[in-house]
């Protein structure tokens, strides 16, 4: 929380303290993430030490960092980049002015579009235009799916042209095999590729 004092005439009058509500979906997108097996979580804030201590312990995150500037928010994902991360990327979200920097800086920047500054949008790869965090497990399924479709299709097709050219070097295969490896293996690969728009997440 932050507290602000009001004084009058020189003398406190009170203290108002005011605090950040914490998105409902963010501790349900964490318990996700961790089940597809994202295991480190770290957060790193510009708000006072015991603020963040409060959000971190309601999330499950371990690692906190807090009184952060923005370049010092840069220095902590440097660190955490060189010597956190073994194998993987990196996936910052932010949505402040602030995290602008950071979210260039990481592999993959997420945003929130609706309450996320201009700066944070602009800098952003992913932008949560609903502001649910429950939808980040869902790009995580979505670009593994992906990516095994793109790994079947690289080697479907770098198979079926490999077989056709050393069937072609001893005179087996001919030009109608030749088109099959040009055409028809272009088109199963597309075909492949649409499942990704017809499969459960």
């Amino acid at each position: 929380f932050t507290a602000v004092y009001v004084a009058l005439d020189g003398k406190l009058q009170g203290i108002i303290t005011l605090s950040d509500t914490i998105k409902p979906q963010s501790k349900n997108a964490i318990d996700l993430l961790k089940e597809l097996g994202v295991s480190d979580f770290a957060m790193l804030t510009g708000d006072e030490k015991s603020s963040a201590l409060s959000v971190a312990k309601k999330l499950g995150i371990e690692k906190f960092y807090s009184n952060l500037l923005p370049h010092e928010k840069v220095k902590h994902l440097e660190a955490i980049m060189a010597n956190g991360v073994k194998k993987g990327k990196t996936i910052f979200v932010g949505d402040g002015i602030n995290d602008a920097p950071v979210l260039a800086l990481s592999d993959v920047g997420v945003a929130m579009g609706g309450i996320g500054s201009d700066a944070a949008i602009e800098a952003a790869d992913i932008v949560i235009m609903d502001d649910n965090l429950e939808k980040l497990p869902l790009a995580v399924k979505i670009a593994r799916k992906t990516t095994v479709i793109v790994w079947q299709n690289i080697v479907f097709a770098l198979g079926v042209k490999g077989a056709i050219l050393l069937l072609a070097s001893f005179g087996i295969a001919g030009m109608w095999e030749a088109v099959f490896g040009d055409v028809g293996v272009t088109l199963i690969a597309v075909l492949n590729a649409t499942r990704i728009l017809h499969t459960k997440i």
